[in-house]
């Protein structure tokens, strides 16, 4: 979230109107192939997913007549619960970039063939709270049966754009229309390929669409 007493050199976001996302003293860039890229003061990335020099914009917005309307993601904001004897862990749908880091490290616990596809009790709370913390959207939080949700991030202030996927955000500003039920503002995902319902967040279409950035 914005805050009018940060300094003019602190990192943020702008997502601009049927326009690009405006990303403003980010030191840290890495691009899709891990490499960090130049270090520029202003930068502006492509959210219509039409550029030909992605992950930057080119204006082909214009051409294809983007709209970042964010649709109706109200009506898809909601968190399922699944409780453990020792870890609850919490996950909102609209927030999944479908990036599948949860089935990658502990597939015995997050997996999508499986009803319910999370099983806490399937695995250790250290495994839940190494997905946790990979997770690069946010959707999923963990707690004590009785305690309150978390997302676990860390302090760094970067943005890495993943292949054919999102924007993944640590630590960086930005001043959305709305914020999904239990959405850290520390740690999420941007849409890049402008299909997104919930811009300018992603919610998985890319993956769904099998949008390419090629």
């Amino acid at each position: 979230m914005t805050d009018d007493s940060k300094p003019d050199n602190a990192p943020i976001i702008e997502a601009r109107e049927n326009g690009p996302m405006i990303a403003k003293n980010i030191k840290t860039f890495r691009l899709p192939d891990g490499s960090l890229a130049e270090d520029k003061p202003v930068r502006a990335l492509c959210r219509c997913g039409q550029s030909k020099n992605k992950p930057y914009c080119d204006g082909s917005h214009n051409d294809a007549k983007f709209d970042s309307c964010s649709g109706d993601p109200k009506s898809h904001d909601k968190v399922s619960v699944y409780k453990g004897a020792d870890v609850t862990v919490y996950y909102n749908k609209l927030l999944c970039s479908h990036a599948a880091e949860c089935g990658r490290l502990a597939s015995n616990v997050f997996n999508t063939q499986e009803r319910p596809w999370i099983q806490p009790d399937n695995g250790t709370v250290e495994q839940i709270a190494q997905v946790v913390s990979a997770c690069p959207s946010g959707a999923l939080r963990m707690g004590e049966p009785d305690g309150d949700p978390q997302a676990i991030t860390n302090d760094e202030v970067s943005i890495q754009v993943e292949k054919n996927g999102p924007y993944w955000v640590r630590n960086i500003a930005i001043s959305p229309e709305y914020w999904a039920e239990g959405q850290s503002d520390n740690k999420y995902v941007l849409c890049r390929c402008g299909l997104s319902k919930n811009k300018p967040f992603c919610d998985g279409t890319h993956s769904e669409e099998g949008w390419s950035e090629s």
